[in-house]
């Protein structure tokens, strides 16, 4: 049997150095990969020829529909019907 000498020693660790370095390599590709497919939208593009903006989207900064008064009251005077027509055909 061979003793391990310091300069053996020395070569198994850049050998397995050497590994582990191109294992990481291989990682960090495919981690990049992953990233770019997440970014990646899919479907179709969103109408309104958006691709012409100059900002970029803000993310978490959507702006929040409102609706009028009238509408708002349109809207539950219907619900109230929908409810009372379903209280209607559960009480027979």
């Amino acid at each position: 049997m061979a003793k391990n000498t310091p300069a053996a020693n020395r070569e198994i660790l850049e050998a397995a150095l050497h590994g582990l370095e191109l294992q990481r390599q291989k990682l960090d590709d495919q981690i990049a990969q992953v990233r770019s497919m997440l970014g990646r939208r899919v479907g179709r593009p969103p109408k309104g020829g958006s691709q012409g903006t100059t900002e970029p989207a803000q993310a978490g900064t959507r702006r929040r529909r409102s609706l009028s008064d009238e509408a708002r009251k349109r809207i539950a005077a219907a619900q109230k019907k929908r409810w009372a027509a379903y209280r209607k055909t559960q009480s027979k």
